[in-house]
């Protein structure tokens, strides 16, 4: 591939990753687009977690091997086995060096089953799995992210390809430097969605997120009739705690709270906790049956009667799981959770109060909204004569 080639490759990578939509689908662009500019059979991309001491691969492009997987859940290997990554290269950067990609070939420098030896940067290990997954070479770009070692992006081409060479290693080299741009890029919009979907004061998901969520299970409840299932959480007595020990205390009950929902809920697997606003909570589960999801939302009511603050939490469920009439939307189902929360309320229920177990909740749930007065309207009119 010639200059104006290489040039094309870099920008076609470039905006591959501008363009993905989520920090999965530029992984996936990183890998592939690398691997074109190579003009290599195969490409990954990995991350180095400092934390569990290991290499993590993110993403597997081009011709995989009968083991790899696009997207593996488990393919990760101890750091110690790849010392270019977190020692020698590492304390090249550290010194002001700049990390340099490097090749390797399937032949390496000693056999397959006797240990090798080389230059700082080279790896027995790499050149085991080249022969034992048919690759004839590799060239290795270290990744560098905010300043540190973030991981490495690996193309391999088959046996009987064009070894790569030194000139190979250096545009590697760029091409790790712009994966990186990307990859910086790629944590600003997943920061900022998860902002979007996040109440900064609990942590919880917020309304946008149970929103989005709730759609997405209303479709596999027509797809495939999973159960759903709302929990609707009204903390009592926030509006006394404001008024007569401050906000700060106020916000630390709601924290509390939270807290709470979040542990509960996590009996419920995959389940959403989220704060509507003021001192609204809701707990969205799909999959787990309406006995299981009133199970949890009764021990929640218990455990938030104990709280210091507060006066416990008034909490209605509506779940696909009850009889409860067709559900055609997210919307029919809040209406009966908050029904049932605002009967619960109203009986200064000790429990949760159910739709469709409750013989008041779906007729109130029905009962039309009264109509609401345009003031403007209202202050506009003439005075009665």
């Amino acid at each position: 591939m010639g200059v104006d080639g290489r040039l094309r490759a870099m920008v076609a990578l470039s905006q591959a990753m501008a363009a993905a939509p989520t920090a999965r689908e530029s992984w996936r662009a990183a890998a592939q687009g690398a691997c074109a500019a190579l003009a290599g059979g195969f490409a990954a991309l990995s991350v180095w977690e400092r934390d569990l001491g290991r290499l993590k691969v993110l993403v597997n492009a081009g011709d995989l091997a009968d083991a790899e997987e696009e997207f593996p859940e488990d393919e990760s290997y101890p750091v110690h086995q790849f010392p270019e990554i977190a020692e020698f290269l590492h304390e090249r950067w550290a010194g002001g060096g700049g990390p340099n990609a490097w090749v390797e070939t399937a032949e390496g420098l000693g056999d397959a089953d006797a240990p090798a030896t080389g230059p700082p940067g080279y790896c027995h290990q790499r050149v085991a799995t080249l022969r034992r997954r048919g690759r004839g070479c590799c060239v290795v770009a270290p990744i560098v992210l905010h300043g540190r070692a973030w991981g490495e992006l690996y193309v391999a081409r088959p046996l009987g390809a064009p070894l790569f060479d030194a000139d190979d290693a250096d545009f590697a080299t760029v091409i790790a430097s712009v994966v990186a741009a990307g990859l910086a890029q790629t944590e600003r919009l997943e920061e900022v969605r998860r902002l979007a979907f996040t109440d900064p004061l609990t942590g919880l998901g917020n309304r946008r997120a149970v929103d989005a969520r709730l759609d997405e299970a209303i479709g596999s409840y027509q797809a495939d009739g999973a159960v759903v299932s709302l929990v609707v959480c009204d903390l009592n007595g926030l509006k006394q705690v404001n008024d007569t020990l401050g906000h700060a205390v106020g916000d630390r009950l709601l924290e509390r709270f939270a807290s709470l929902l979040s542990v509960c809920g996590a009996r419920l697997p995959g389940a959403l906790s989220v704060r509507l606003g003021g001192d609204e909570f809701c707990l969205l589960a799909v999959g787990p049956s309406a006995d299981e999801v009133i199970a949890v939302a009764t021990e929640l009511c218990a455990r938030a009667a104990d709280l210091e603050l507060g006066e416990g939490v008034a909490c209605g469920i509506a779940s696909t799981g009850d009889p409860i009439g067709e559900v055609l939307s997210g919307r029919r189902l809040f209406r009966l959770a908050d029904a049932a929360q605002y009967r619960a309320k109203a009986l200064r229920a000790a429990g949760p109060v159910v739709a469709g177990r409750d013989g008041t909740v779906i007729p109130l749930a029905d009962t039309p909204a009264p109509p609401t007065r345009d003031r403007r309207r209202f202050r506009d009119a003439p005075p009665a004569s």
